[in-house]
């Protein structure tokens, strides 16, 4: 077949939202999860596999699934790709919504993939980059109130509040804006106060220390493993630290490929992270994890993963950043895009104890789909104590070709009795009660 036919074909494929550019596929593995997980032996793709689900979105009253004893309703509806989400101090929700922009084709597997997203609403020639406010002000667990509180931002995603100090992590830098308690909409002109390189992994999460003094910020990489060059990726892969009292910000921990949602353990005070792996080396390796993080701590990427893995693809090799690698602490499967994070203590829910609650995306290049769901993982004295547990399910078609859903960022409501869920193909945002 000649290249011009090939290509064709291959528009074709993408147009009807063909599975394709697949590795051999030996059925379903089991899913490497928790703290010492079964990963299988790499097999390196020569062509990844790309499968992603048509977005179907929500129709006729459809909900996702929650748990025995829970019940999901909507708190709100009508965004335009909500990603994150930031609870106020007076109970107002805020919901970043940003999407990534679609770029240059270099090649066919750029244009099958950017195809690929597009069909399953993960990229366009348009993002909304705003900061919508939702106040519940009956206390009815549906927010009739809906205002802008931000706009004209540049991707944005995490957002934290800290004294009369509001900020956004744009995807090229933290920008500060004049904080006005109750207010519905911000006034003041923000000021970028910390840069960072854009593009590639776009999203840029913002945690605030308990103390109010510092700001923990996720930066992914640019690439898989570093494949336009080892001085593209400096800066990236990593999680700063900014002092807010000096403005100086520092790598605070690397080799973190895509440190995404940001909590903090409150009986260590441990920050915590889940970050989404590596991809072509097959369903289940590596996993994708959630890991406490050290100061000054690598965890490998993109040399090696999990225990001190190496990547054979990564050339040159760098043995002392391998040796001092740092096992993360519990495996959640692979490519489950696991991106939302929150602390959730006990009473929040009925039947659920004090854990993290992680918003799992959903996969695009594995033959298995993976994650389209929220999941909750038991901790005990600061540390995972259990297996996995869905929260809410029922976002990916039983035959895995169409998403109604896909859920990212995830906060404990402002009654402290439910969670609010990010829905960025539903346009919505779920609320999780007790049934």
């Amino acid at each position: 077949m000649s290249f011009s036919k090939f290509f064709a074909f291959l528009v074709a494929q993408v147009g009807a939202g063909a599975i394709f550019l697949r590795h051999r596929n030996d059925g379903p593995l089991p899913q490497a999860a928790g703290p010492a997980p079964s990963i299988p032996q790499a097999r390196p793709q020569g062509v990844p596999t790309l499968k992603m689900p048509t977005a179907k979105g929500w129709s006729g009253g459809q909900t996702p699934t929650p748990a025995k004893g829970l019940d999901v309703s909507l708190f709100a509806g009508g965004f335009e790709h909500p990603r994150w989400l930031h609870v106020l101090p007076n109970g107002d929700v805020l919901v970043a919504e940003a999407l990534p922009v679609s770029g240059g084709i270099r090649s066919i597997f750029d244009y099958a993939m950017q195809s690929t997203m597009r069909r399953a609403a993960a990229l366009a020639d348009h993002s909304a980059n705003r900061v919508m406010l939702l106040r519940d002000a009956d206390g009815d667990g549906v927010a009739e109130i809906r205002e802008t509180y931000l706009d004209n931002l540049n991707q944005p995603f995490g957002m934290a509040q800290v004294g009369d100090v509001f900020y956004v992590g744009n995807t090229d830098g933290l920008v500060a804006f004049p904080f006005e308690p109750g207010a519905a909409k911000l006034s003041g002109k923000g000021r970028q106060i910390a840069s960072f390189k854009p593009a590639g992994h776009w999203t840029r999460s913002i945690l605030a220390s308990r103390d109010g003094k510092r700001l923990y910020i996720g930066v992914g990489s640019l690439s898989n493993i570093a494949d336009e060059g080892f001085e593209a990726e400096q800066g990236r892969a990593c999680i700063y630290e900014h002092v807010i009292a000096t403005g100086e910000t520092r790598i605070f921990a690397e080799g973190l490929r895509n440190p995404v949602g940001l909590a903090f353990e409150p009986a260590s005070g441990a920050l915590w992270t889940v970050v989404n792996e590596r991809d072509g080396l097959g369903d289940e390796t590596p996993p994708d994890y959630l890991t406490s993080v050290q100061d000054g701590g690598f965890y490998g990427w993109p040399y090696s993963y999990w225990n001190r893995v190496v990547d054979d693809r990564v050339q040159p090799q760098k043995p002392e950043l391998v040796a001092r690698q740092i096992q993360p602490d519990y495996a959640l499967g692979g490519h489950t895009a696991s991106l939302g994070l929150c602390w959730m203590p006990v009473g929040t829910l009925p039947g659920f104890g004090d854990g993290m609650v992680i918003g799992q995306h959903g996969s695009w290049n594995r033959s298995k789909l993976s994650g389209y769901r929220v999941v909750f993982v038991p901790f005990d004295k600061g540390k995972p104590s259990g297996p996995m547990r869905d929260i809410l399910s029922g976002f990916l078609s039983a035959d895995e070709k169409a998403s109604y859903g896909r859920p990212v960022g995830v906060v404990v409501g402002p009654d402290k009795k439910s969670l609010l869920v990010a829905d960025d193909v539903g346009n919505v945002v779920w609320r999780v009660t007790g049934a």
